[in-house]
């Protein structure tokens, strides 16, 4: 019986312990396993194929974020508007809300005023150790099927024990002998392989490089198991994809497309592959297939169709069928990439801006020649002194944008969760009778700058007075109860705002960004608007990219942030606003690609570095 239970376990797991090379198996030829080898792979899942799929559909990954001033803004627009949109004097025009990193670095400072960083590291150590106390320790050695028994009995046979214990041996990047001996005793223990149980083993050898052991658990798998969900299919395809036996992971990925739409993952690593491997056009081919879905790139896709292997002539005739594209339809086509980056607003990483820069300075014939570099407050290259593209919207991206806030937003179909249609109707009826406004305040939001519940209107009015000080047509949002006696709002301060302002103070239920968008875009290209609130959930309800860009151009460009404390008596400063776009541009000499040089910018920040290439004549 002995002896019969241990020739079932070789069987199953001759691949594991296979050192030299054999023929494995490919998608179109399904290895034919032999019963004691299916008896030895079990999926402990769902029995029924249909239904895993289902899951897979379920889980496919997809991708992907100016006019004149006119108005009343008079002699004293010069003076407010220069210094925020040009920046002029960093001490006094601090950099804007949306320069990469400001959240993080605001985050930190915030930390230390309260003195808590201490604090947060030693109960996330002291968490640590708690959760450290109760984790699976993987043995340091390969271990027999008696020590593996002895080590579960230990954890009380503890539930799932073959599959915490290969987690635990993954997380620790373990050796693959250790995580061999497991599936040994597994096996010898219960006659059989999980399905779970090899995609866990199966993680750790994609993780770890070693692409011989991904062949065998391969054929295991697809002769034991009628079908692989997501996971193991990813997997295989990354491994696959970075050995020569790349064209299969062609073939998985094809045929995977017939069960779920394949990830930008999947796409990129058969993709990357194709590339180095010189088939230029397979590569091309499946990245339009990718943008066709409406998937967005991995960046490490972009980097490798940029560093692309070119081949002698004569390893193109030896070569293995790869069909490669001619460098003028390949030089096209990457510049179609920069392109497709300037209308969906994405950022290269430094890596990836490198490969650029490199590509760039390959063509000796065009003389490239790339720079790091930064763009001065009004918006010039500080390295070849082209001025960059306006922030300001034109008159068409104005009224586009002006449209779809108000057919997204302001009429949107939740719109009435933040109002009334009376209180709508009434508040147009408003904006309709007075003239264009300068400047639109988010009252409360503005109040509580200062955190002080004590000086609401004392900080509100002191903004509001140094805009009208600047000689600028104010609106005022608020809410009712601001007009009532309190401690947090003065009588005589909400006075004062009303005369130095027109005010509109909508129900207490109300939300104040619909208004302040609808009185923002119904003044003009001009007008801007203050508050610290960034608008994200306002921007997620626009019904496309395009449309959501604008918006984030436009807020950019017109969003003033006060900066710091308001104090009564001292001038209020604002953040800086650029006058700049900060999006890939090109002329016909030069090309200028903002790149991200930090891991701390968030989505709604912008680089403030920049690669500026330019062709010498």
């Amino acid at each position: 019986m002995g002896s019969t239970l241990i020739l079932k376990v070789r069987t199953c797991l001759k691949p594991f312990f296979h050192q030299g090379s054999s023929a494995f198996l490919t998608i179109k030829n399904p290895l034919v396993v032999t019963p004691t080898a299916r008896f030895l792979c079990t999926r402990n899942t769902s029995p029924n194929p249909a239904a895993r799929d289902t899951n897979r559909r379920n889980s496919r990954q997809t991708s992907g974020h100016g006019g004149g001033k006119h108005g009343t803004i008079g002699w004293a627009e010069k003076e407010l508007w220069d210094g925020a949109v040009e920046g002029r004097g960093n001490s006094f025009y601090p950099r804007s809300v949306f320069t990469a990193g400001t959240a993080k670095r605001t985050a930190e400072m915030l930390r230390r005023k309260e003195s808590v960083a201490l604090e947060d590291e030693e109960q996330d150590e002291e968490e640590s150790a708690r959760k450290g106390s109760g984790k699976l320790q993987p043995p340091d050695r390969p271990l027999s099927a008696a020590e593996w028994r002895e080590m579960k009995e230990s954890l009380r046979n503890l539930n799932n024990f073959d599959i915490k214990m290969m987690i635990a041996l993954f997380s620790s990047e373990a050796e693959l002998d250790i995580a061999k001996s497991l599936l040994t005793f597994v096996a010898m223990e219960t006659g059989t392989l999980s399905y779970k149980l090899l995609l866990k083993y199966l993680t750790l050898c994609v993780k770890g490089g070693h692409d011989a052991e991904v062949f065998d658990v391969y054929d295991i798998m697809r002769g034991s198991f009628s079908s692989l969900d997501t996971g193991a299919s990813t997997l295989f395809i990354k491994a696959f994809s970075r050995t020569a036996r790349w064209r299969e992971a062609v073939d998985m990925l094809h045929e995977i497309k017939r069960v779920f739409t394949p990830s930008s993952r999947n796409y990129g690593d058969v993709i990357t592959a194709a590339i180095l491997n010189g088939d230029t056009t397979t590569a091309w081919a499946l990245y339009d297939e990718l943008i066709e879905k409406g998937q967005s790139p991995h960046q490490d896709t972009w980097e490798a169709l940029f560093t692309r292997v070119t081949k002698s002539k004569e390893e193109e005739q030896e070569g293995d069928g790869a069909e490669v594209m001619s460098d003028s339809e390949h030089q096209e086509r990457l510049l179609g990439i920069l392109l497709y980056m300037r209308n969906n607003q994405i950022y290269p990483e430094q890596n990836l801006a490198n490969s650029i820069k490199t590509w760039f300075e390959s063509h000796t014939e065009q003389k490239w020649t790339g720079s790091w570099t930064k763009a001065t407050p009004k918006g010039v290259c500080r390295c070849c002194g082209k001025q960059l593209e306006s922030i300001q919207l034109t008159d068409e991206e104005y009224q586009q944008l002006k449209d779809r806030v108000m057919s997204d937003v302001i009429q949107g179909r939740d719109v009435f969760n933040k109002t009334t249609p009376e209180e709508l109707e009434r508040f147009k009826a408003f904006v309709k009778r007075k003239p264009a406004f300068d400047v639109v305040v988010d009252g409360l939001n503005v109040a509580n700058v200062n955190n002080n519940k004590s000086k609401l209107s004392e900080t509100l009015l002191a903004v509001v007075s140094e805009l009208q000080h600047q000689g600028l047509n104010v609106l005022v949002l608020g809410r009712k109860h601001m007009l009532r006696p309190s401690k947090s709002w003065n009588t005589h301060h909400m006075k004062l705002i009303q005369q130095k302002a027109h005010c509109f103070f909508t129900e207490n239920i109300s939300e104040d960004d619909p208004f302040l968008l609808y009185a923002s875009l119904h003044s003009g290209n001009h007008c801007r608007f203050v508050s610290r609130d960034l608008m994200r959930d306002h921007k997620a309800c626009m019904s496309d990219g395009a449309t959501r860009r604008l918006f984030f151009k436009w807020q950019r460009g017109h969003q003033l942030v006060v900066h710091g404390y308001v104090t009564a008596g001292r001038r209020v400063r604002f953040q800086n606003i650029h006058s700049y776009d900060t999006i890939v541009q090109t002329s016909a000499d030069s090309w200028h690609i903002p790149y991200d040089d930090t891991e701390d910018r968030c989505t709604y920040e912008v680089p403030v570095r920049w690669l500026c290439l330019t062709k010498m004549h």
